[in-house]
């Protein structure tokens, strides 16, 4: 039993789905999963194991942020033997080229935070994706046009000083702006494990556009099936 999940021994899948929000937790098992029960709740940070399609899966919080996600994530990866952690989140475009409610399957994660500087001594170390992951996600999605696989970026600050900096990462390449996959992949990475993040624009950085909370909470389907088909088909 971990410090802040607290299930028992078993409580938990192999695959586990992780959105931020907790209740877009329930929704997720309450939406797609059979037989879903709750194993957590230590924080509010909800989490529930179920089945989809007759295999068993989990789908639990990890907060906002890195550093709230990488207690879960490790957790879940040293305590409970979990060997795929999905992303199922928001984000936010930082171009043109992706549209609101567009989805972004993210190959590799750009940061700002310094939790990779202090784990690698200030080396600059490039988190990306477990590519059987990443190439289910891709294949899952087919050739439907709002579906984008490349860079994100997982920021530490969710309302940044400096915006104008994102110019440069579009200019590399970078779709979006989020808070947590970077350090998911190398948590992950660290472990020996496999991760990837799927996720929904929910606002748009160029065009001001934007969903409401009610939506992010309970929407989004899409890149949930995707990541259903990816981490069990």
């Amino acid at each position: 039993m971990s410090t802040h999940i607290g299930a028992a021994a078993g409580d938990i899948a192999p695959l586990v789905l992780m959105p931020g929000d907790p209740l877009r937790a329930k929704w997720i098992a309450e939406t797609f999963l059979d037989d879903a029960r709750c194993y957590t709740e230590v924080r509010g940070m909800l989490g529930f194991t179920g089945t989809w399609r007759g295999q068993r899966v989990s789908v639990q919080g990890s907060g906002m942020g890195q550093p709230s996600l990488a207690i879960y994530a490790t957790e879940l990866f040293r305590e409970y033997d979990v060997q795929s952690v999905i992303r199922v989140g928001s984000a936010g475009a930082l171009t043109e080229k992706v549209k609101i409610r567009d989805i972004v399957i993210a190959s590799g994660a750009c940061t700002d935070s310094g939790m990779n500087r202090i784990r690698f001594e200030g080396l600059d170390y490039a988190p990306v994706a477990d590519f059987g992951l990443l190439a289910a996600a891709a294949g899952a999605a087919g050739d439907r046009d709002d579906v984008h696989v490349g860079l994100i970026f997982s920021g530490d600050s969710f309302y940044a000083a400096r915006p104008e900096l994102m110019t440069r990462m579009v200019e590399h390449g970078v779709l979006a702006i989020e808070m947590e996959a970077s350090v998911l992949y190398t948590i992950a990475a660290g472990h020996g494990r496999r991760a990837l993040a799927i996720c929904t624009v929910s606002d748009h950085i160029v065009t001001g556009e934007e969903t409401t909370a009610d939506e992010r909470e309970r929407t989004f389907g899409d890149m949930v099936e995707i990541a259903l088909a990816a981490g069990l088909g």
